[in-house]
C-alpha cells in the first residue's frame, strides 16, 4: 500500500481505505503501511472516519479526543482531533482486580490515564459556538478511566494527526474506573500517575489537558456539530491523555492512579479477530 503524502480524490477512495483499516481490525491484523493515500487535511482525515464508521459492526457510545502536536496545528488550524468510542470495547474496572484489554500484535497499543464526562442531556442542534461553561452544564458525571489506544499501523502517530482521525483516532475502548465526587469543584486539582510494569512512567493531571478537559469537551462539541454527529446523553466523552502516551505490549501491565479517587489495573493482551 502506498504511503505516499497525496490525498485521495473521491469517497471511493475514502471508503477502500476505511475499510482496510476496518478489515485489519475485526481480523486482528497488523497493516505494514498505510493503506491507500495519507489524508492531507482533516477533512479529509474525517470523511475517510465516516466512511469507517459506516462500516463497524458496532455502536457509537462516546468520542475521544487527542491533543495535536504543536508543528501541526498552525497547518490543520486546529488543536485537538476526535474519534468514536463503541460499545463492546468498554470495559468496566474492579477495585483490585486487573482488566484485560486487547492489543493488536505488531500495531500500535499505549494506555492513557483519562477524565471522562459522562454526558446527562443531548447536544442542541444548530449551535456553532460553545463555552466552557456551557459545555459543563451538559455534563452529569466525571469517572476516571484509561483510554487503551491502539491501532493496527504501528506507525499511526508517527504519520501525523490526519492519518490518527482516520483510523479511529487511534482508540481502541475506554476502561472505566470511579466516579469523582464533587467533581466541579475539584476537577482543576485532579492529579494522576501511569505505571508500566512497576515502573512510573507519567504524571500529570486535568491541568495536563490543554485548558482542562472541559475545554475538551467544548471542542467537541463543536466538531460534533460540524459532522452532524451530536452528542446524546449517556456518552463518555474521553478528554485528553493527562499522563502522556504510554506504549505497552501484550503480556505487560499497567496501574493507573488518581489521587484521591482510585486506582485502575490493567493488562494487554493479544487482540483476536471478532467472529460476527
Amino acid at each position: 500500500m502506498s504511503t505516499a503524502t497525496t490525498s485521495f480524490n473521491d469517497e471511493l477512495e475514502a471508503a477502500q481505505i476505511a475499510r482496510r483499516f476496518t478489515g485489519a481490525r475485526l481480523q486482528a491484523r497488523a497493516l505494514a503501511d498505510y493503506p491507500g493515500p495519507i489524508p492531507l487535511s482533516l477533512d479529509a482525515a474525517y470523511r475517510i472516519q465516516e466512511a469507517a464508521i459506516s462500516q463497524w459492526p458496532d455502536r457509537i457510545v462516546g468520542w475521544k479526543l487527542g491533543r495535536i502536536p504543536d508543528p501541526w496545528v498552525a497547518r490543520l488550524g486546529a488543536g485537538r482531533l476526535a474519534g468514536p468510542v463503541f460499545s463492546r470495547q468498554v470495559l468496566t474496572a474492579i477495585d483490585g482486580v486487573s482488566v484485560d484489554f486487547p492489543v493488536f500484535e505488531g500495531g500500535f497499543a499505549a494506555v492513557e490515564a483519562e477524565f471522562i464526562f459522562k454526558l446527562g442531556a443531548d447536544q442542541p442542534r444548530g449551535r456553532a459556538d460553545w463555552s466552557i461553561e456551557d459545555a459543563a452544564a451538559l455534563v452529569d458525571v466525571l469517572i476516571v478511566g484509561v483510554e487503551p489506544a491502539g491501532s493496527p499501523l504501528a506507525t499511526i502517530n508517527e504519520l501525523g494527526p490526519c492519518v490518527v482521525v482516520s483510523d479511529f483516532g487511534n482508540n481502541a475502548g475506554l476502561i472505566l474506573g470511579p466516579e469523582v465526587a464533587d467533581w466541579r469543584s475539584r476537577l482543576d486539582t485532579l492529579t494522576c500517575e501511569t505505571w508500566i510494569e512497576g515502573e512510573r512512567v507519567g504524571r500529570g493531571g486535568a491541568r495536563t489537558i490543554p485548558n482542562g478537559p472541559l475545554d475538551s469537551l467544548r471542542v467537541l462539541l463543536e466538531i460534533c456539530q460540524l459532522r452532524d454527529r451530536p452528542l446524546k446523553a449517556g456518552d463518555l466523552i474521553s478528554t485528553g491523555a493527562a499522563t502522556g502516551i504510554h506504549d505497552i505490549v501484550a503480556g505487560q501491565s499497567s496501574r493507573v492512579v488518581f489521587d484521591g479517587v482510585g486506582e485502575i489495573l490493567c493488562r494487554a493482551i493479544p487482540r483476536q479477530a471478532e467472529t460476527d
